[in-house]
């Protein structure tokens, strides 16, 4: 009898991998497609070519270095999608400086964090996103802004940071204003950044995200030029882009969705970048669709039923639509159905993958039979080795649940600062561990089954329950939390804390949401809580969360959704 193959595969490609730096990748795109339409943003009022962008990006590269800024430094974008978001990206790679993606959502705690974990000397941030006061928070941290020379920070809290850069015209004291900065470089920080167009490599690291982890703390993932370049093209080879697109970019730009498959694939072919709006709006992104003739749509799953359920749906012509891409959680069957039939996106596809590995590892392709492209995340990119293994780290035979595994050009540097964690993450032989399971069939065809460990996906957005449930454990009333994950037919999952109280107190669960509201982003705010005396446990001592998640789905009512 024949042994069953091993559920290992690698890409092959006709395509070589690009050896340059995101720089040297814009200027090609500049000279090529100079008078095609870059970057689209109606709520802003821009409409960019090529080598409009090109001459910004160059302005504001040199106006980096002007802030005293070099190569290796460090710079935070705290900020919703705007066109001064994308400026910023190129700039920055233009300078050789390292982008640190900033989640719009992220409070007071995160924010501290984040900029202190890796030395940002310089942040950009817009004045406020719906019910967030980022001017406000920023200034709580850090007072000496008040008092500072614009560029010249010198702050108690946050003790690298040296400029913080606004966006709009109004002033604010101790920061700087965008427009300024865009214009302040001369010719010596010009003829700089020329030079410097020169040295840079395309692995140097060029990007950092932040992505949850285990421990209760944020983990950043460092990319290179090479990595995330790379991926945003291949992904958007799979789509079939060409500089006759125009690509509608929903989803947020601080998130390898936005800015590696979206931007970077849009630069690598000539495409348009189109914001719809600053956040995910649903009618927003009809209206971009019709109004800018888009030819492919990207999003999560719930951008998608968002937009496919909105009650003027049937009022916009949606034709222009050919291709797009579902990612950044479990996919469902339906959903993908309704996409095609009723968005005119035949030809959308699923990807797979996670920060780390910048992001996508696997996608399906645009001429996959249609059961194939709903009920899978497709086979694996090119240029890219996976594998799935057992507990031992062996890999199994196809058809056989394990963890999903990755090597190649795509998986990240490290995690900035802490290498103990990034041996955790990528073994001795390059592989990156995803902490997913997943079978591979015969075909290659890979499916995402579960997760070893407990993340939680919530609207795309991946909440580890243990960084909340370090964070309840300061609220005084509270013994013991656990966080789970339970079925929501709106964002996928939604977070359930299970909160032991301490003798003699007595919360409503109101009380609990309350206290995390502004200390912790929204979507980790546990929408249920259960007050309780224990959590089932082991012999052994162990939470049982398997158990907690059975009790809790049972108790309020709730349905496991059908998946990819």
């Amino acid at each position: 009898m024949t042994p069953a193959a091993p559920s290992y595969d690698h890409g092959t490609s006709a395509t070589r991998l690009i050896g340059e730096t995101i720089g040297r990748a814009l200027e090609r795109t500049v000279a090529q497609h100079p008078d095609r339409e870059a970057l689209v943003v109606p709520y802003q009022g821009v409409r960019w070519t090529w080598a409009e962008l090109g001459r910004r990006v160059d302005a504001l590269a040199a106006g980096l270095l002007a802030l005293g800024l070099e190569p290796g430094d460090r710079i935070g974008i705290w900020a919703p999608n705007c066109s001064e978001w994308t400026l910023v990206q190129f700039a920055s790679a233009k300078a050789g400086l390292i982008l640190v993606n900033i989640n719009p959502a992220y409070r007071r705690a995160e924010l501290e964090y984040a900029l202190n974990k890796v030395e940002c000397k310089a942040l950009v941030l817009a004045p406020a996103l719906k019910t967030s006061d980022y001017l406000a928070i920023v200034n709580d941290l850090a007072p000496e802004l008040a008092s500072a020379t614009p560029g010249a920070l010198h702050s108690k809290v946050l003790p690298a940071l040296r400029a913080v850069v606004r966006l709009g015209t109004a002033r604010t004291p101790g920061m700087l204003n965008f427009d300024e900065v865009a214009t302040g470089g001369g010719e010596a920080e010009r003829a700089r950044i020329a030079e410097l167009a020169g040295t840079l490599q395309f692995d140097d690291p060029i990007n950092i995200q932040f992505t949850s982890g285990t421990t209760g703390f944020p983990k950043g993932a460092t990319l290179t030029h090479q990595n995330i370049l790379n991926n945003g093209y291949f992904v958007a080879e799979a789509i079939r882009l060409t500089h006759e697109d125009r690509l509608c970019i929903p989803v947020p730009l601080y998130h390898c969705f936005g800015m590696v498959m979206g931007n970077l694939g849009c630069m690598t072919h000539g495409a348009t970048m189109v914001y719809p709006a600053d956040a995910f709006d649903p009618l927003s992104v009809l209206q971009a669709v019709q109004a800018e003739r888009c030819t492919a749509l990207y999003g999560v799953p719930t951008m998608f039923i968002a937009e496919l359920d909105h009650p003027r749906f049937a009022e916009f012509d949606l034709s222009t639509l050919r291709t797009g891409i579902m990612a950044g959680s479990p996919c469902p069957v339906e959903v993908m159905k309704r996409v095609q039939a009723q968005m005119n996106m035949h030809q959308v596809t699923i990807a797979y993958g996670m920060t780390e590995t910048s992001p996508v590892s696997t996608q399906s392709s645009v001429d996959d039979p249609l059961e194939r492209r709903v009920s899978t995340v497709g086979r694996v990119q090119p240029h890219i080795e996976v594998k799935i293994v057992d507990t031992q780290g062996r890999i199994v035979p196809r058809g056989v649940t394990g963890e999903f595994c990755t090597r190649g050009y795509s998986v990240m540097r490290g995690y900035w600062n802490d290498d103990t964690k990034t041996r955790e993450a990528i073994d001795a032989g390059g592989w990156m561990h995803t902490g997913d399971l997943a079978t591979m069939d015969d075909e290659g065809y890979v499916n995402i089954v579960g997760r070893l460990k407990d993340l939680v996906i919530r609207g795309g957005e991946n909440v580890y329950p243990r960084e909340v449930e370090e964070f309840l454990y300061r609220h005084p009333k509270v013994q013991d939390v656990q966080v789970i994950g339970v079925p929501d037919t709106k964002y996928g999952e939604e977070l359930c804390a299970w909160v032991k109280l301490r003798e003699g107190q007595t919360a409503t669960a109101e009380e609990i949401r309350e206290f995390c509201r502004g200390q912790i982003a929204h979507y980790k705010i546990p929408r249920h809580v259960r007050f309780v005396d224990g959590f089932p446990m082991t012999i052994t001592g162990k939470v049982q969360k398997f158990v907690m998640r059975k009790e809790t789905i049972e108790a309020l009512g709730l349905t496991e959704q059908k998946t990819a």
